[in-house]
């Protein structure tokens, strides 16, 4: 994928509200959606990039801060708190406790704090997407942990081509 196909998978209004936003991209990898998130977001704005193994990203153009952060998000505490945002780029389908997950991140979230949720539109796992999350049981997920507001922004075919790749914008509402 390059970077403007990420981009616009993942762009919405809401990423541009006035004001510095601080975001964390979790799995972040080579850190593409990580540049993605810092082109939509105002300057003075911040993405922490965090994966379990070492994160080396390009430098961005801009005034948005991508600062690096080697940590398994999912089995340790972050150091950040008051987050507007938490982008999981096919990240989402490695966690086993998906709820238990959702409630451990929504923590790390200021009162109106948004998901940002890209994943394969499919609920058959394979060694590269072990738990799967479907557009439909990835609403049903977020709805039993009490987020009302899901949107599907964007849609996209795979490169591997058994399920198209989708983007959802989710927050309590």
């Amino acid at each position: 994928m390059e970077l403007q196909d990420a981009i616009t998978l993942i762009q919405h209004d809401s990423l541009t509200q006035p004001g510095h936003a601080a975001w964390a991209d979790l799995g972040c990898g080579s850190g593409l959606f990580s540049r993605a998130l810092a082109r939509l977001l105002l300057p003075g704005s911040i993405v922490h990039a965090i994966d379990r193994e070492p994160v080396s990203i390009p430098p961005v153009t801009g005034q948005v801060s991508i600062r690096p952060l080697q940590l398994d998000f999912v089995a340790n505490a972050w150091p950040l708190q008051d987050l507007d945002g938490i982008l999981m780029a096919n990240s989402l389908h490695y966690v086993s406790d998906q709820p238990g997950f959702i409630r451990k991140a929504g923590r790390y979230l200021k009162p109106g704090g948004h998901f940002l949720v890209v994943e394969y539109d499919t609920d058959q796992a394979n060694r590269w997407v072990p738990y799967p999350l479907g557009y439909l049981q990835l609403v049903r997920l977020f709805s039993r942990e009490g987020y009302t507001a899901i949107t599907r922004l964007h849609e996209q075919p795979s490169i591997y081509g058994r399920a198209n790749i989708y983007s959802v914008l989710i927050s309590r509402g």
